[in-house]
């Protein structure tokens, strides 16, 4: 019997380490008005010379594309 404790002891402490990054996220998540990583800008506002690059290559790929 002791070593079915000791198996949903180990068991109980893995699963603790598993979901504490979850447990973490939704602590900071509901600590600043769901806001957890602070003020963060939305995606694809900063400008950069690797989204004109692809921005260009997709314009190219559909002017190809809708030539043929």
């Amino acid at each position: 019997m002791g070593s079915v404790t000791l198996l949903f002891l180990i068991m109980f402490i893995i699963a603790g380490c598993a979901f504490a990054p979850l447990g973490y996220f939704i602590y900071k998540f509901t600590q600043e008005n769901g806001k957890p990583f602070g003020e963060t800008e939305p995606h694809g506002d900063s400008q950069s010379w690797v989204l004109d690059l692809a921005e260009k290559l997709i314009h190219k790929a559909k002017a190809v594309i809708s030539k043929k």
